[in-house]
């Protein structure tokens, strides 16, 4: 294992902490224990000083502290780790009685006399820790003595001696027992990114079918793994179409280029009149502009995909918008005695000439599949999330299965007729690439035999700078303005 691993980082630090939390416990146990001793001792002291208090307040004076003081020696005889010095408050300062092995006389002169109990903690000679209470007591004829008891605390500390070596001894077993159970956890918690590894490695351009597996796996974890998993099927479909595209435009190039090269080399076979090499460039002519507008086209969509495009997006009135590209299609439409209707308006965001560009393909199709003496209808709508400008025409209608399909790069549902007429197949794909830069999409309803409809939604209206009215001519051949909705 790596020492700059991610397990091992993680191991190190639930070590470490795990360290760090057994020494602070150690130590507050160390404390806790140091902290109750001592009560326990103040309290042993105090009592015990309450037992002389009461044996001295029985009549025992100075003269019977020194000749009587079984009742006093009683308290403290048997109590090895007791000393009691009691020392009168007379000028002389004498000690009336002193039982114990503890020397005591020097805590006289810096043990101050008090009212109360006071307390000193103090080393005696071999290092052993002494706690004294010293307190002012009366006696029966109202004299004075003071008090002075000492307890010997080597217990208390074999007690805490015995503590910390058994702590000093542990410590080193808890932790590497924590380093392992921390080791441990990390890899049990780590196991699942070793699928993540093993799909990664499988994964490839020409295989991008492996997904990871959410279950049982944590939910930071799952989230993670969906993540990829979109990702991954965002990468499949865009490498599928992608695929699909570079088919379908090798197989459109292919047959302008085969028909080229067969033209070409059938003309140069022999010589031949100048009338027919004439002919044969004019046709060569017909093939060599269709290649130029599919490779326009592609330059367009490429354009459209960039998320750049959007830089340049402002407010645009649909009504104005369709109303210049109906003047661009006014004299196809009256050689087929077609009448172009327009009726709403409503404002967006977007790119100008990009909608001009998705009307126009729309247009360009409802008039070349509108029988002619028709009408095509671009109507606007306003809705309360969206806004929709359709373009509609009488005529053969598309069948239903193909209505999924119209959108797909390439995809005709007539493709004879369409490249008879010189379509190149991008213009729905273009559509639907502008639309999808809009925010919008694109959509179509057809009843084959009676009418067809293409939609461009696009998201909520804005407020119009200037809310225009009016109405334009209506006549057969020519532009029909109609502001507002009828």
């Amino acid at each position: 294992m790596k020492t700059g691993s991610l397990s091992m980082r993680l191991g190190l630090t639930v070590s470490l902490m795990g360290a760090g939390l057994v020494l602070l416990l150690a130590t507050l146990a160390y404390l806790a224990l140091t902290h109750e001793l001592e009560k326990l001792a103040r309290k042993n002291l105090e009592s015990k000083m309450e037992q002389i208090q009461h044996s001295l307040a029985l009549g025992l004076d100075a003269h019977a502290i020194r000749g009587r003081p079984h009742s006093l020696m009683d308290l403290v005889i048997g109590h090895d780790n007791f000393h009691l010095t009691i020392v009168g408050t007379a000028p002389d300062n004498s000690v009336l009685l002193n039982v114990g092995s503890k020397p005591q006389e020097p805590l006289l002169t810096d043990f101050k006399p008090r009212e109360t109990l006071g307390y000193l903690n103090w080393v005696d000679s071999y290092g052993n820790q002494i706690l004294s209470a010293s307190s002012l007591m009366r006696l029966a004829n109202g004299e004075r003595v003071r008090v002075l008891l000492s307890l010997d605390r080597m217990d208390d500390q074999a007690l805490l001696s015995a503590y910390l070596r058994a702590t000093l001894i542990a410590l080193p077993l808890l932790l590497i027992l924590i380093g392992m159970g921390a080791w441990w956890l990390v890899q049990r918690g780590l196991a699942p990114l070793k699928q993540f590894s093993q799909v990664a490695a499988k994964v490839t351009t020409q295989d991008l079918t492996h997904r990871l597996s959410v279950d049982n796996l944590p939910h930071e974890l799952g989230e993670l793994a969906h993540g990829i998993n979109v990702m991954l099927d965002r990468l499949d479909a865009g490498v599928q179409q992608l695929s699909q595209f570079s088919d379908d435009l090798a197989h459109e190039l292919r047959a302008p280029l085969t028909n080229l090269m067969g033209k070409a080399q059938l003309t140069l076979s022999r010589q031949r009149p100048p009338q027919e090499y004439k002919a044969v460039l004019e046709s060569n002519t017909e093939e060599l502009e269709r290649l130029a507008r599919i490779v326009s086209d592609m330059l367009f969509l490429a354009q459209v995909s960039h998320p750049a495009a959007r830089a340049s997006f402002t407010e645009v009135s649909l009504a104005q918008e369709a109303q210049r590209v109906m003047e661009l299609f006014a004299l196809s439409a009256e050689d087929k005695h077609i009448t172009l209707s327009l009726r709403g308006d409503a404002w967006v965001t977007g790119d100008r000439l990009m909608i001009q560009r998705a009307i126009s393909n729309l247009l360009s199709n409802a008039i070349r599949h509108t029988p002619e003496a028709s009408t095509v209808l671009l109507l606007v709508e306003t809705y309360e999330q969206s806004v929709s400008l359709s373009v509609g025409n009488p005529g053969r209608g598309i069948e239903a299965h193909h209505l999924p399909h119209l959108f797909e790069r390439f995809y005709r549902a007539d493709s004879s007729r369409t490249r008879a007429e010189g379509g190149t197949g991008l213009g729905l794909a273009i559509v639907k690439s502008i639309m999808h830069l809009h925010q919008g999409h694109a959509h179509v309803t057809s009843q084959p035999g009676r009418f067809t409809r293409f939609s461009l939604v696009f998201p909520q209206a804005l407020e119009a700078p200037l809310a225009p009215c009016g109405s334009g001519l209506a006549r057969e051949g020519g532009v029909s303005v109609s502001k507002g909705i009828d």
